[in-house]
């Protein structure tokens, strides 16, 4: 069956109202019509499979027949810090983030990223970004998207994954370092099922940048013998950190 996605809002009781672009691409690509079954998800882990009840040129009704909600498992609740990389690099990180079950992507600057945007540029490529992972959660069959948070700085990122008490969030920072310590030994024993990991530019994060993880309460781990571009890093990263988890 197709899938499709719509704002939370849209859902009403036993009907869902579709409108704008997702309403186009019902009727005029996908070509669904009257009493043809879909599946539609809200972005908050809910899923729905209904009936095409009614449908005009630029929306359409959808009666539930049933609702299912997403189920986790052993899978941890994932956040992904990102260093910014150039040209379109993080198109494919945040569709490809989202598709390995990322909870939540930030963006940040760090002392070797390459990109200098202005704010107007920033809230830009965010926005792309937020729109990619949504089509991405569409694809893969996941009910729930991944929040993408607006560019902060490393520190900024590193501070606020600090304030949380280890045993609720376990924070953690793939370096080029002689104090890494390998991910699958880091995740050993850890109870949390928040996880963040951090992935720096390419050229690595600076031994400084590594030094105030440290202080945060992060781990530095590595991610095998390897060196791995920025876009690839996270992406091995959550493989990784999902197979401990689920194994």
């Amino acid at each position: 069956m197709s899938r499709f996605y719509v704002p939370r809002g849209s859902v009403k009781g036993d009907r869902i109202l579709v409108a704008g672009k997702e309403a186009h691409h019902i009727l005029d690509v996908m070509r669904l019509n009257v009493s043809d079954e879909v599946v539609i998800f809200d972005g908050t882990g809910r899923e729905y499979t209904g009936i095409v009840k009614a449908a005009d040129r630029k929306s359409l009704e959808i009666e539930i027949k049933s609702t299912r909600e997403s189920q986790s498992g052993k899978s941890p609740i994932l956040t992904l810090i990102q260093a910014i990389t150039k040209k379109d690099k993080m198109d494919y990180i945040a569709e490809k983030a989202t598709e390995l079950g990322v909870s939540r992507i930030i963006p940040v600057t760090t002392m070797r990223t390459i990109p200098d945007w202005d704010d107007a540029k920033k809230a830009g490529v965010v926005e792309r970004w937020r729109k990619i992972a949504q089509e991405a959660a569409k694809q893969c069959g996941r009910a729930d998207i991944p929040e993408v948070s607006s560019i902060v700085s490393l520190e900024e990122a590193i501070q606020n994954c600090s304030r949380a008490p280890l045993k609720v969030h376990y924070c953690l920072m793939a370096a080029l370092s002689d104090k890494a310590i390998r991910l699958k030994d880091a995740l050993k024993g850890n109870s949390s099922k928040n996880v963040t990991i951090a992935i720096g530019p390419e050229g690595d994060f600076t031994p400084g940048e590594a030094e105030d993880a440290l202080r945060a309460g992060f781990k530095i781990v590595s991610l095998g013998q390897r060196v791995l571009k920025s876009d690839t890093a996270g992406l091995a990263a959550l493989s990784m950190i999902n197979y401990e988890y689920e194994s």
